[in-house]
């Protein structure tokens, strides 16, 4: 235990990496005149905060990202703070980071520093919470609760921001994510422009991100206009001159662009990430879920461009789920956090954890794609998830059983920690030995009924069909989808008959279930195939469209904008 405790001591380079460990050991530190890795950090004279480290050395040598023991048998979840304003409509501020965080499994305290009346109107009113009570909430929680990230948002004074940064001197975490909030998105100030300048020279030197979008970013940079791309990827440059790790400027707003565009720039490298843009009244609250998202994500051990791309995903998904919710009679609306939830919120335990806009973007995986390109399956699933695509499918004809278990299980870790479902095609053996989401069947597979009584109620069946009549005995079989194709001719599936726009058209009214269209589809006809006119069609699934492409991320992002704005327009 104790040689574990000081490995992981010995490697790191400086005092802001002691934000590695699970718990806060900087005052149990001192740093010694040695050169030496090894020997750079010792620890202080005798005390009782030393013994109870010698007591936790154990868990702080353990791997980030798994649940560790607090010695007393308990397991630890991820945890991040959220010191920001109260929004008395719950769509944005402290109520919007609980809920985004709590959606991604990870625990979340938090610090008011304001207090407001609004709604879907706009804001009422600001109360501001006293500088003293605001250090006496931080103290509270980072000194007992283990905080792993610390997200801020609305910051009403010059003060606040003070006494945030010498809490967060006297109380490491391991990340600091910085919303820089002063505008509301319906267009109300919350901060005074005085508290601009601590922004900028105390709290943006000590961030890990910035996230601001394009007012903010605006405002941060002196009034300076940002109207294309190109002026978000110099203001990122700019911004990272005051001091954060990694500058994420938000386009949502760029009035321009097809695509939701965001840039983060991480100091040597800038990466445009294109998303769709979801229409609907309801976005209210996505900045700060934005935000919430990439810290839930740090906590959980993801890299930072990992939790930007799963947090940018989690925000589209949201917004694309929640487009006709109706809260409020104002112009901007709140949006479902949780809305991986929908399908069994009334009986959790017999409901099926199906939600039918889940075959959106539908990725079916190719071992020998990924061994054209040099991908392992952990890889191509990343970054399928990564380009946006909302249930995954492994598909492997050729793999020994062991072998297809094991990464089966290091695919549904990927999946679990990103809320997106998988499914293992054909080997329901697999799907029971790695906990998969589901199974797909086709017409020569095991009946879907059968596979119902292996698998019990909580998982998800699609079945492979081509008529009517096959459709039917699916709905009758107890199958939660319809996987109809090939619509077109494709490579993957070479002696495959084709059923064309008309027969997909046929086999969807033949149903009650929702249908995802397969076969030959890619960024050229996706278009043609949710055009159809049926509103049980709910995605298309692709294979080569996705994993044939020297970039997968990329891919995705411009199929599903494509997906997305079909959905729009039909809304």
């Amino acid at each position: 235990m104790v040689m574990a405790a000081f490995q992981s001591l010995s490697s790191l380079p400086h005092d802001r990496s002691l934000t590695n460990l699970t718990f806060p050991v900087a005052g149990l530190l001192e740093l010694s005149s040695s050169r030496s890795p090894a020997s750079r950090w010792r620890l202080k004279s005798d005390s009782a905060d030393t013994r109870d480290f010698w007591a936790r050395s154990a868990v702080a040598a353990a791997p980030r990202g798994m649940s560790q023991s607090d010695g007393i048998g308990k397991r630890r979840v991820p945890h991040v703070l959220t010191v920001a304003g109260s929004d008395s409509g719950a769509g944005a501020g402290i109520q919007a980071d609980l809920k985004a965080c709590g959606a991604l499994g990870v625990y979340c305290s938090s610090v008011i520093t304001a207090v407001t009346a609004q709604n879907t109107v706009g804001v009422q009113g600001v109360h501001i919470v006293p500088e003293d009570f605001v250090a006496q909430q931080l103290t509270s929680v980072l000194s007992d609760m283990e905080v792993d990230v610390v997200k801020t948002g609305m910051l009403p004074s010059v003060d606040v921001i003070r006494v945030l940064c010498g809490k967060l001197k006297e109380f490491r975490v391991r990340a600091l994510v910085v919303d820089p909030v002063m505008v509301s998105t319906s267009g109300d100030m919350l901060a005074a422009p005085s508290t601009l300048n601590g922004l900028c020279e105390e709290l943006l030197p000590m961030a890990d991100i910035v996230t601001p979008n394009l007012k903010e970013a605006s405002a941060l940079l002196g009034g300076l206009s940002l109207e294309t791309i190109a002026d978000m990827c110099s203001a990122a440059r700019s911004i990272h001159k005051l001091g954060p790790r990694n500058v994420l400027v938000k386009g949502g707003h760029l009035s321009d662009s097809s695509d939701s565009v965001d840039v983060l720039f991480d100091g040597e490298q800038l990466h445009e990430l294109h998303g769709p843009r979801v229409k609907t009244r309801n976005t209210h609250g996505t900045g700060c879920t934005l935000a919430s998202c990439i810290a839930a994500e740090l906590a959980k051990g993801s890299s930072m461009l990992e939790a930007v791309q799963a947090a940018k995903n989690f925000v589209e998904n949201a917004l694309l789920y929640s487009r006709d919710l109706v809260v409020g009679f104002g112009p901007q609306g709140p949006f479902d956090h949780f809305f991986r939830l929908k399908d069994h919120t009334h009986n959790i335990s017999l409901k099926r954890r199906f939600n039918s806009n889940d075959l959106l973007l539908y990725a079916v995986t190719d071992s020998r794609m990924n061994m054209k390109w040099g991908r392992s399956i952990t890889a191509a699933v990343k970054s399928a998830i990564d380009g946006g695509s909302t249930m995954i499918q492994l598909r492997e004809k050729e793999a020994e059983t062991c072998e297809f278990v094991e990464a089966a299980m290091s695919c549904m870790e990927i999946c679990r920690s990103r809320g997106v479902p998988l499914l293992i095609n054909d080997r329901i053996d697999v799907a029971l030995a790695c906990d998969a989401d589901g199974v797909h069947v086709g017409q020569s597979d095991m009946p879907a009924h059968v596979v119902r009584s292996l698998l019990g109620p909580g998982k998800i069946i699609g079945v492979s069909c081509k008529t009517p009549v096959q459709a039917e005995r699916a709905y009758a079989d107890g199958a939660d989808y319809i996987g109809c194709g090939g619509v077109f001719p494709t490579n993957t599936k070479v002696n495959n008959p084709t059923v064309g726009l008309d027969g997909l058209k046929a086999v969807c009214l033949a149903t009650k279930l929702p249908v995802v269209a397969i076969g030959g589809i890619g960024f050229g006809n996706a278009s043609s195939v949710m055009e159809i006119g049926v509103p049980n069609l709910k995605g298309v699934a692709v294979v080569s469209a996705l994993f044939d492409q020297e970039s997968v991320v990329s891919e995705g992002q411009r199929l599903k904008s494509i997906l997305t704005s079909v959905l729009s327009k039909a809304v």
